[in-house]
Parts: structure tokens; C-alpha cells; sequence
């Protein structure tokens, strides 16, 4: 058996077909409603779709060192590069004589530093993300937009802008070079079983600049200003057809992933590796576009940075797999992306490591096949998702860096219960950039907790109502945080609620 694992970085769960629509995209100028993913669709009819995958670490980084590790990175360390002492489903597969290979666009983990391809036996890194300093030409460079609408303008979006500027056809696009480039190293390899691909695309993450013609599928004859990488904030800066307009760019950066992500599918097919590969598509987090009042997943100025809740746009994630002679099918069964790893190992026949935390999904999947229906709660009882709470360096928590539990009807928002706190921790979080945390937003700091069958999109509070729900959700917590080995002197600012 081979696995081939696709990670597309931002890419939101209700904007695939078989997942449903976002509520804007009724908005539409064009009126159709949706998201156009014709190729994923095709993918999610031969796959199993797990309709309650979530995400464990956030954002981008921590994600990836759930999904090389198998551990919940948010309990133990921030974003940072690969430790050396990380034992990573590379290596363990390396060992069990898999031939490991690497494709990838985002920058942040495999940028210099950060390392997280290290121990790949083949690794391709495709130049130009964000503020890669790539090219250092032209010097001109004409904003799309108001530059205070933009987030870091005279770093990213400048060098970005200058990336970008050798561009022609749509084949000098991200999704189409990464995915070209992972179609090549299958037709070098695809006979050299088992292997293990690992495709890193970082669309449709902003800035948002597909080809305008896939931005016309949603709305036609726009001529305001473009504001392709939003300064993470409320929206109140931005008009409502500004709005729509960013919602209308990210859905051509979505529509423009799923084809390039249906040549790669039909290159798999072609080489006939459909009968012994498994393949996996599945999603670091989601995005605020309008929703809660956020544009972005964060809030951040040049200096200061702070998380914001990490509600179902954002934590509830696409999890496709496809498996050799399976039939699509809806799984029910909790997953995160911790527990990649140990399905990825098993699959390949490699020895999962004692310090994987993840569970593997392929005995839900085995059972799926052989007609059975696996419940809700196969593997674990409740999901937690959460930016970093506890490492080393770290004195006390902040409140904003609040945890999200999910037990498949509930949802408990909850951070540490601080409130005299001096603003002194720093985080790189969700850029690289050094900055200090603060509470940004107004007023306290609080537990929430929402009933999601009759609140899906989390307007109506509980928490006071609700007492002993939430108690119980934070019981769980507090017994994850001691089972996950979080020291006392951070969870000790956890307790009540």
C-alpha cells in the first residue's frame, strides 16, 4: 500500500460540494450559490467523508507538528521549528523502508529554521509564499488596495507582489506548480512501493489572487478595490461589496485548488495507482469571512497579536479519504489532524511510536468497509482544538488563547481565568513575525458555550444557563491537560469555570 497525504492550508469546510455552501455564497452575482469544487466532489464520491474532523493544534505550523508528530502540539510547545528530539512520521517510515517524499509551497514550516522537511528522503520546496525573499525585483510595486487594509503591507504583501510578477498563464500559479510538480515525482516513482507523498499546498490561504476569471464565477464586473490580504481585524473597515468581493477571491483561490488538485487525481489514476494508494485530503483550519464580525483567524496589529475563538468556520475541517475498493461513504466518528500519524504509519506497515498521542482511523475505516456503521464517539469522546496553551518559555497563559471542546452537540469556548495579567508573552503565530499578545478585542474575557443543533453558527451564549454542561465539558479538559502531561503551573490558572 502507498498513501499520498494532501494538506490545503485555509481551505474551509463548507466551501466543498459534498459538505454543503457557506451562507454568503447565496450572495453570489452569479447566483449559483455554492462553491464550484467539481473535482473534489468527484474525489468525495470514492472516498469516505468524515463529517466531524476537526482540527487539534492551530494555525498553520502547529498543525504541522500534529500531523508529523502524532501529539498534541498545542499542549507542550508554540509555534516554533522541528525539535530535534521529535520523533516524526518520516523517520518511522524511513525505518519501515517506505520511500518518503515531499511537495510543498507553504512557507512557514519548511522555511530556513523551521526544518519540518528534514528527514524526508526526497523534498521539493516550491519558492515564493508570502514574504519568501525570492525575487528582489521590480522595485515599483502598486498596491491592489488601500494599504492599511492590508495585513503587513510593506513586508509580505510587497514581496509577494514582487514574487508574482514573472506570472503569465495559470500554469505560473501556486496550486498548478506544486501539483504539477507532485504529478512528476509520481511518474518517477510510482512503481517504487510502498511511498509516502506529502503534497503542502498553501492556497487557498491569502493573499487571494487566482486567475480573474475564476473570480468572475462569483462576481462579475467588480471594480473596487482588491483587498487580497486582509488586514486581520472586525470588518468594519472594509464596505460590504469589499466584503463580498474577498469572499468572492477566496472562493476562485478554492475553485482554482480543486482543479489542479483533480489533475493530480487523475494523474493517480492514470498511473494506476488507484488500486494500491490511499489517498488523503484534508484541511490545517478554516477562515473568518465576515462571520463573528472577524476577517481572519486572528487579530493583529504591527505590534501586538491576539487569538480569537476558534468556532466551527474555522475548527470544524474537510477530512476525504480514499481507500483501494472502498465505497464513499459519510463517517461519523470524531478525527483531528493528530491522528494522521498513526493512520498513515499503520497503513504502510510501519511500527506507530509509544509517543503518539493520535488515534489511528484505520480500524473505523475497516469497519466502514465491512458495512458496519462506527459511532460518533469510536475513538474519543470529545475533540479539543486549540492555539498553544503551555511550553517551556511560557510564565502564564493568556485568556484570548482560548481552547474550543466539541462532544458532537456542544461546543465550550475556554481559556486560562486570568485577570490582572501583564502583557509580556510573544508569539510568532500566524506569520513568523515576532509579536506580543495582547487583548485586543473589548470587554472580558469569558467562557462560552453554545448548543450547536440549534445554533450552528454560535449567537446565542449558554454558558449561564447551562451550568452543568459546561462543567462537564471542563471536566474533560482538565483530565486531558493532566493526561497530556501540561504542567501544574499552567494548568493551575484552568481550574474553575
Amino acid at each position: 500500500m502507498n498513501v499520498i497525504l494532501v494538506v490545503s492550508d485555509t481551505m474551509r469546510r463548507d466551501c466543498l460540494g459534498c459538505y454543503g455552501a457557506p451562507p454568503w455564497a447565496a450572495d453570489f452575482k452569479t447566483g449559483i450559490g455554492r462553491v464550484h469544487t467539481p473535482h473534489l466532489d468527484r474525489f468525495a464520491e470514492k472516498s469516505f467523508v468524515f463529517d466531524n474532523a476537526y482540527i487539534a493544534s492551530f494555525p498553520t505550523v502547529p498543525t504541522r507538528n500534529d500531523i508529523l508528530t502524532g501529539r498534541y502540539t498545542w499542549t507542550y510547545k508554540p509555534w516554533a521549528p522541528l525539535g530535534a528530539d521529535e520523533v516524526t512520521l518520516q523517520d518511522t517510515l524511513n525505518q519501515a523502508g517506505v520511500l518518503t517524499g515531499l511537495i510543498a509551497d507553504t512557507p512557514h514550516p519548511f522555511a530556513p529554521g523551521f526544518n519540518y522537511q528534514r528527514g524526508f528522503q526526497t523534498w521539493e520546496l516550491i519558492r515564493g509564499q508570502e514574504h519568501d525573499p525570492w525575487h528582489a525585483d521590480p522595485l515599483e510595486i502598486q498596491f491592489p488596495c488601500a494599504p492599511e487594509k492590508l495585513r503587513s503591507p510593506d513586508r509580505t504583501v510587497v514581496q509577494y507582489l514582487r514574487n508574482m510578477s514573472y506570472r503569465h498563464w495559470e500554469e505560473d500559479y501556486f496550486p498548478a506548480r506544486t501539483f504539477r510538480e507532485a504529478a512528476r515525482w509520481l511518474e518517477r516513482n510510482y512503481d517504487r512501493e510502498p511511498f509516502f507523498l506529502y503534497v503542502d499546498t498553501f492556497d487557498p490561504h491569502e493573499p487571494w489572487d487566482p486567475p480573474r476569471y475564476y473570480v468572475d464565477l462569483y462576481n462579475p464586473g467588480y471594480q473596487g478595490e482588491e483587498v487580497i490580504y486582509p488586514r486581520y481585524d472586525t470588518i468594519h473597515y472594509l464596505s460590504q461589496s469589499e466584503l463580498q468581493h474577498c469572499r468572492a477571491l477566496y472562493a476562485g483561490e478554492v475553485t482554482l485548488v480543486d482543479h489542479w488538485f483533480g489533475f493530480l487525481w487523475d494523474r493517480i489514476a492514470s498511473l494506476g495507482l488507484l488500486k494500491n494508494t490511499v489517498v488523503i485530503f484534508v484541511s490545517d483550519h478554516g477562515f473568518y469571512l465576515g462571520e463573528h464580525h472577524y476577517i481572519g483567524k486572528s487579530l493583529i496589529t504591527s505590534q501586538y497579536q491576539q487569538a480569537v475563538q476558534l468556532y466551527p468556520e474555522v475548527a470544524h475541517i474537510p477530512l476525504l479519504i480514499y481507500v483501494p475498493n472502498g465505497k464513499g461513504k459519510r463517517i461519523k466518528s470524531f478525527a483531528q489532524t493528530v491522528d494522521l500519524m498513526p493512520t498513515i504509519c499503520e497503513w504502510l506497515g510501519a511500527a506507530v511510536p509509544e509517543r503518539v498521542q493520535g488515534k489511528s482511523l484505520k480500524p473505523i475505516l475497516d469497519a466502514a468497509q465491512n458495512g458496519q456503521r462506527p459511532s460518533l464517539r469510536a475513538i474519543k469522546d470529545c475533540v479539543i482544538c486549540s492555539p498553544t496553551i503551555s511550553h517551556e518559555r511560557l510564565d502564564v497563559p493568556h485568556p484570548t488563547t482560548r481552547s474550543s471542546i466539541y462532544d458532537g452537540e456542544w461546543l465550550l469556548v475556554y481559556g486560562s481565568q486570568v485577570h490582572d495579567l501583564k502583557d509580556a508573552e510573544t508569539t510568532q503565530m500566524v506569520d513568523s513575525v515576532l509579536r506580543r499578545v495582547r487583548t485586543l478585542e473589548q470587554g472580558p474575557i469569558r467562557p462560552e458555550l453554545y448548543y450547536l443543533p440549534d445554533d450552528p453558527t454560535c449567537k446565542r451564549n449558554l454558558i449561564h444557563k447551562e451550568r452543568a454542561v459546561a462543567r462537564r465539558l471542563h471536566a474533560y479538559y482538565m483530565a486531558f491537560l493532566e493526561k497530556a502531561n501540561v504542567p501544574e503551573r499552567h494548568r493551575r490558572f484552568f481550574r474553575t469555570v
